[in-house]
């Protein structure tokens, strides 16, 4: 805390507010006017965004329900190295198909 001696009087604390400048009426009301434009477009841009953001999810998921995943089986012989006769589908599954080159048995 500070010393009694070095605390401001209420006296000179007025005296310092009065003796600031003051900013005009019209300068007050020209700022406030154009910061409530300012927050309205912001509002009216937040909302187009949270909207635009929605119906590019739903377009995407829209888009990826279109394709119909089916798997189909598959038989694949191969002449393979040793018995290994693996395939791999284009869904990921491995086959093992039969090999045909006899030396795998």
């Amino acid at each position: 805390m500070k010393p009694l001696e070095e605390c401001i009087s209420v006296d000179q604390r007025v005296s310092e507010l009065e003796s600031t400048p003051s900013v005009p009426y019209f300068a007050h009301e020209g700022m406030m006017a154009r910061n409530e434009r300012t927050i309205k477009r912001l509002v009216i841009a937040l909302i187009i965004s949270i909207v635009l953001i929605f119906a590019s999810n739903a377009l995407w998921l829209y888009c990826w329900m279109q394709y119909d995943y089916v798997g189909s089986e598959s038989t694949v012989d191969i002449d393979g190295k040793d018995g290994i006769a693996n395939y791999i589908g284009n869904n990921g599954d491995i086959s093992n198909g039969t090999d045909n080159s006899g030396k795998g048995n």
